[in-house]
């Protein structure tokens, strides 16, 4: 194994530490800040999510911050309790929790075009609601990022001591159970009785120094969003909600971003790190969620694992189209594109990329960002298999990684390849023991075991394939003018330094 203090050249001059397979979280090059949990939950889709957001908004003590890509103030959180629908609403529960408590501070940043996509889906816009609701709760847009970026990150930071960071937004179309039934009746806009589509999608949970870092990172962004500076939450009460059973308990928590260059600020692209040197680590499984498939440099680097002899596998889920028609003109023909050399690369029959569907055949949008690595490696964030993501949008991603050297490995482990079961277990219709059972009966092929499990009819995974492209669509991919690359290349370096046993006993 690497000596910690062997140091590798980087691709801009400076020398980063060598550190092999020991770990792929690097402060400064993969990950921004590793700070400690003392409690760790995930959720999958947003009925849950929005159920605790919910308490634990009214149960805040000192302020709450909002920092989102989208923001419906008039959702319902909690629409399976008993109660008054107007009482649900997400603006009413944040106006109960200011009354309720005078020492209350709430502030609610949205990225200012997504303000105009608001406009367009007939949500209401964040100005409007200046005007109605109280004085410590306030609403504002974020208009401080380069020509055409976005602010993509979706946290909530309560009382710094309890923070929710991953791919949920609190906004209108995300609410759906696990089931993912073809129709629910909570599933609709709140302006509108029309049901919407199934809807798949991943955020995380931490308490304590972690989410203390991630409130630094929330008041930066409301800093730069609105000029107006706001001090840490001091002595505070630990805040971890008591309906939540933690999956885990003081874990090292690392966060990873995505800042694009502007207004002085450099160039930070510890997102893009991460993916390449996750990947370059891995030894038998890599299972991803990605709303989108559109990175070039992320895609060579699977296909050129995929051409080793004794590679990982690869497992991505994701939805059948992306939600608008530019959107679909755009990352659609990358994707098919990437799939193509992927599939190509694919020598050793190990890579498979699906779409989940309901027990009627319907196409449940994927909208988590997910990566699990062996029995290693579990990231949930924000940032998309994009390039945007990579270098032009705000992103935040956190991830928990079990080192060799962690006393609590084996516990950490187990939390990977469970999550990995219990994921793939919603998408086939069947427990995650049966993915794990299936997994075993393959001698721990994954490709093979969900194989295995696949049905034709009824809700599972089915294989996807591109539609046709036509011209356009390949020239639209083709000059990237939607989705440009903005990061230097470093997958040389980083396979050099990630990946495991090159060069060195016992990797």
């Amino acid at each position: 194994m690497a000596d910690a203090g062997t140091t590798a050249p980087d691709g801009a001059g400076r020398t980063i530490p060598r550190v092999g397979y020991d770990t792929v979280l690097v402060p400064g090059e993969t990950c921004w800040r590793i700070e400690r949990a003392d409690r760790y939950a995930i959720f999958v889709d947003a009925a849950d999510y929005f159920a605790v957001l919910k308490q634990a908004v009214l149960r805040a003590e000192r302020r709450v911050l909002f920092i989102g890509w989208d923001f419906e103030p008039r959702i319902r959180m909690d629409p399976r309790t008993p109660g008054r629908a107007r009482d649900d609403r997400l603006v009413r529960v944040l106006e109960a929790a200011v009354r309720a408590n005078p020492d209350l501070e709430i502030g609610v940043l949205q990225w200012g075009m997504g303000m105009l996509e608001s406009l367009r889906r007939g949500v209401l816009p964040v100005p409007l609601l200046r005007r109605r609701t109280h004085e410590r709760l306030r609403f504002a847009v974020d208009h401080h990022h380069p020509l055409g970026a976005a602010h993509h990150q979706k946290i909530v930071v309560i009382d710094d001591c309890l923070a929710f960071a991953g791919g949920i937004d609190v906004t209108a179309d995300r609410w759906d159970t696990s089931d993912h039934l073809d129709w629910h009746r909570h599933r609709h806009r709140p302006h509108s009785p029309r049901p919407t589509g199934p809807w798949h999608d991943v955020t995380s949970l931490v308490s304590g120094p972690a989410a203390r870092a991630l409130g630094d990172l929330a008041r930066a962004r409301w800093e730069s969003g609105t000029g107006r500076r706001l001090d840490p939450v001091e002595g505070a009460e630990p805040c971890w909600p008591p309906e939540v059973e933690p999956l885990l308990t003081d874990v090292d928590v690392a966060i990873s971003r995505t800042r694009p260059r502007h207004g002085g600020d450099d160039l930070v692209h510890e997102v893009e790190l991460l993916w390449l040197a996750a990947i370059a680590a891995a030894r038998e499984t890599v299972y991803i969620e990605a709303q989108y498939f559109a990175n070039r440099r992320i895609a060579e680097a699977i296909a050129e694992r995929l051409g080793e002899a004794d590679g990982p596998e690869f497992v991505l889920v994701t939805p059948e189209s992306a939600e608008g028609w530019l959107e679909e003109k755009a990352m659609g023909a990358a994707r098919a594109r990437l799939l193509a050399m992927v599939r190509q690369a694919d020598v050793h029959d190990r890579f498979r990329m699906y779409v989940p569907v309901t027990e009627g055949g319907r196409p449940v949008y994927v909208h988590a960002k997910v990566l699990l690595v062996d029995d290693r490696l579990m990231r949930i964030g924000s940032s998309n298999l994009n390039n945007r993501s990579m270098g032009l949008d705000t992103e935040c991603d956190l991830t928990v990684e079990a080192r060799p050297d962690d006393p609590g490995r084996a516990g950490l482990a187990g939390v990977v390849v469970r999550m990995r079961h219990r994921l793939l277990g919603e998408h086939l219709g069947v427990e995650p023991a049966a993915v794990a059972a299936a997994v075993g009966a393959s001698g721990g092929s994954l490709v093979r075991a969900v194989d295995s499990l696949r049905t034709t009819t009824g809700r599972s995974l089915r294989p996807f394939e591109p539609p046709p492209q036509h011209v356009v669509d390949r020239a639209l991919a083709a000059t990237e003018l939607l989705d440009a690359e903005r990061t230097p290349d470093r997958w040389s370096r980083v396979r050099r330094t990630f990946t495991p046993g090159r060069g060195r006993p016992g990797g």
